[in-house]
């Protein structure tokens, strides 16, 4: 007999970190876990986890017509399951979640990574902007569990459609003080290469920055882009591009860097109310950071500096922040920060508020 819960999302699970900690959470806690995504035409074999885990294969892979069938796949495989509970992650699976639920008389949530209406791809799509800011108002009252990354976007779903969110942050499991690596000369970025990231004015401001080279992990839609512009400033030899990592080869790379950036554009509230995991990641493995001057990084900075927070993206306001990290005495003082910063933002402290979340659904056990 086992309380079962159905994750749904979009992408290949592989390099999920969030949900591979949310999954692996209420496995122990005695729930049976399933995580259903999509198989991707580059997708490598799953990686092992405590968990069970889907993949759905889709013929789209963008655009209208791929949410349109990742929803009815998702519908599909829900309605021939057998769980206690299904969870939306994201807008983009709300519908499949939603209609399968009803149909099933099941307990549903809905967990907000990001304020989807908001990303910066919709900032000059009104019209899908339109449609995803509809299905927002018309589908996330009809959730009564929800919960989301930060308490920014919980305040503008209360304020925009009078709805309550609870806040499980997209925090790292804890990791014992290592010694820091301060010989390194490595800012790193790690994450998606979408638009408003930051990364082509950090690659133009490393032209005047002499002493680091620049380590991007990670893929997406500028990527070509990207490296074009690495080959016309001739910056080959200062800039390099590791592709996607899993999270261990991720960490093994975080650990021996000397800076991390977090340079989102102000594109959209969704980055303006952004509260990246990369932030905590670098901050658990006790590197000062780059950041945006931004209403979540400003709240906990105020409380423990660890970072650097500029207010654009200009080169100068880069390079500004880059020398002041030079000063061995205050870059030592962050690295301190960093350790007493990270034994709060923890998964083994975040994890306790989920699993109050999902014991209060009080559902019965079922025979799988």
């Amino acid at each position: 007999m086992n309380k079962r819960i159905i994750f749904c999302v979009t992408n290949d699970l592989n390099y999920d970190q969030r949900m591979h900690r949310i999954c692996s959470t209420l496995q122990t806690e005695g729930y049976a876990v399933e995580l259903v995504g999509r198989k991707l035409k580059n997708s490598k074999q799953l990686e092992k986890q405590t968990f069970s885990q889907k993949r759905l294969r889709c013929i789209f892979n963008k655009g209208k017509l791929f949410y349109l069938e990742i929803n009815f796949r998702l519908f599909f495989y829900l309605l021939f399951s057998d769980a206690s509970i299904f969870v939306a992650n994201d807008i983009d699976t709300i519908l499949a979640v939603y209609f399968a639920s009803i149909l099933k008389n099941k307990k549903r949530v809905f967990d907000a990574h990001e304020l989807f209406s908001e990303v910066p791809e919709l900032a000059e799509r009104p019209m899908s902007k339109a449609v995803w800011r509809w299905l927002e108002k018309m589908m996330i009252p009809r959730y009564k569990t929800k919960y989301t990354v930060s308490e920014s976007i919980a305040k503008y779903y209360l304020e925009i459609y009078q709805q309550q969110f609870n806040v499980i942050r997209n925090v790292p499991l804890y990791k014992k003080t290592i010694e820091f690596n301060n010989d390194s000369n490595i800012i790193l970025y790690q994450g998606a290469l979408n638009d408003g990231r930051g990364l082509a004015q950090m690659i133009d401001a490393m032209q005047e920055v002499h002493d680091f080279v620049l380590w991007i992990a990670g893929r997406g839609d500028i990527e070509e882009e990207l490296k074009n512009q690495v080959k016309e400033m001739q910056l080959e030899n200062k800039i390099k591009f590791l592709g996607v990592l899993s999270p261990s080869e991720l960490e093994s790379i975080t650990i021996n860097a000397k800076i991390g950036i977090n340079l989102l554009e102000n594109k959209g509230l969704n980055y303006y109310y952004s509260l990246a995991n990369k932030f905590f990641d670098y901050m658990q493995v006790g590197i000062p950071t780059i950041n945006m001057a931004f209403p979540e990084y400003i709240k906990i900075n105020k409380e423990y500096e660890t970072t650097i927070l500029i207010d654009d993206l200009s080169k100068d306001s880069i390079l500004e922040a880059v020398n002041k990290l030079r000063d061995k005495q205050f870059y030592q003082q962050l690295q301190l920060n960093c350790n007493k910063a990270k034994e709060v933002y923890t998964w083994e402290n975040e994890s306790k508020k989920l699993i109050e979340i999902y014991d209060s659904l009080k559902v019965k056990e079922i025979r799988i």
